[in-house]
This record gives C-alpha cells, structure tokens and sequence, in this order.
C-alpha cells in the first residue's frame, strides 16, 4: 500500500491561514467589507474569501476606492469577477471626493491621486458603518510594516497608532473595532507572484499583460495612477 502524502506546501499553509483569520474577522465583526480593485493584491484576496466560505456567498460587500485612473481592463476584469461570484460591489470614487471639496486635487507632473484615496475610504467606511476593512498588506512592503500586526488598530480619524497594539501570539488576535484586518501579512511579494501566476490551471488570474505591456504603448508605475508614455522599439 503506498504511502500518502501529506506535505503541505508553503502556499497552502498561507493560504489556510489568510482563511483563518478572514472566518475569525466575520465572527468577531457586524459589517466587514474587501477592499477590491482588480489588482494583484486584491485578486488574491478575493479567491482567499471565496474558498473561505464556499458554497456559501461571499457574506460581505467589496469596496473599490476609485481614482478614476484605472485602465479598463482592470475595471473590466472587477467587474466580470464581482458577477461571477454575485457579489455586492460598492464604488467610492476620489473624484465625488475632489467635486465635494472634501479633497484638493494635486497638479504638476508628479501629482497622484493615490494619497488622495484616504479621504474617499474614510468617508466610504462610516457612510456604509463598516466596522472592519479587510486590506491585503504585506510585511515586505515597506520597514513601517514590520510593526503592523493582523487586526491593525485604527483611531476615530482613521490613523495608524501602532504604539497601540498588542502582541498576537498562539494565533490570539486582538479585533478592534474601526481596525483593518490583513489576512496576507506573513506573504511577502514572491508568494503573491506565484499565487496570481503559477497556480493550478483552473484559478482566477490577474490580467497579467497589463503588468508587461499594453497596445496604447503606456506603463503602470507603482507609485503614481497615472498613465507615461513608453518608447515603441525600432
């Protein structure tokens, strides 16, 4: 009789605990929501939430908070995947934001909407009451995530305090109220490249030319929703 396998790989194990935590969130909160763009991040998160509660639907709304400088493809590609899984999609947009004076539109050839989008899911989460934001956050991304913690406590204004947070042992979190919750934190950018793109044939994927090219001949830069012109080969 041979012998079975049962060696989990390092994608699975993230995996299963990313639905972990996403079960504990929706225990332990009333009205939590996905932030959901069409990215890579995003897309990830997404199939993490359906796996976590199949058969069922998916038991809380997806946000998109909406620069307006999205390619359509990726605003496509949501909106294919939302019905697909018949979920409930909700659209804050940062120019609704700029139209009622709530921001100021940046100008110049560096300017961005990107810091710009706090306002807009500020505003989003206590019009809608939402009482927990899933978010897909690595530690890799940057030094100050290493401080970051699963439930991330968040103040009545919206700010990171991490001073504020207790250590998560044992798989012990600590929810908050008004706090994020980041169920990829352990990932680092290699897990989600494999996860998006090497995946067993069957698994949504991201629209993946968009990251190598594009016919307009333009380029997406990871810091800036704006679209540069590229040089066409000779």
């Amino acid at each position: 009789m041979p012998l079975c396998d049962y060696t989990t790989s390092q994608l699975d194990v993230l995996e299963a605990e990313s639905i972990h935590i996403m079960r504990e969130v929706v225990a332990e909160f009333e009205r939590p929501c996905l932030l959901f763009s069409g990215g890579k991040d995003s897309i990830v998160m997404l199939r993490i939430a359906e796996k976590a509660f199949w058969p069922a639907p998916i038991p809380f709304p997806l946000m998109h908070v909406d620069t307006g400088h999205n390619f359509p493809e990726v605003i496509d590609f949501r909106d294919r995947r939302v019905a697909e899984l018949g979920a409930r999609l909700i659209v804050a947009s940062v120019q609704d934001s700029i139209d009622a004076g709530r921001v100021v539109e940046e100008t110049g050839r560096r300017a961005s909407r990107n810091r710009l989008q706090t306002v807009t899911l500020l505003d989003a989460i206590e019009e809608h009451e939402f009482d927990a934001v899933f978010g897909g956050a690595r530690r890799d991304e940057e030094k100050a995530r290493a401080k970051e913690r699963v439930f991330s406590f968040r103040d009545e204004f919206g700010q990171w305090d991490p001073k504020n947070q207790r250590p998560e042992l044992w798989n012990l979190y600590n929810p908050h109220p008004q706090g994020r919750a980041h169920p990829r934190l352990p990932a680092v950018q290699l897990d989600r490249a494999r996860r998006v793109g090497l995946h067993p044939a069957g698994e949504p994927r991201a629209p993946v030319d968009l990251l190598r090219a594009h016919p307009q001949g333009v380029r997406a830069r990871r810091h800036a929703a704006r679209r540069l012109p590229v040089r066409q080969p000779r």
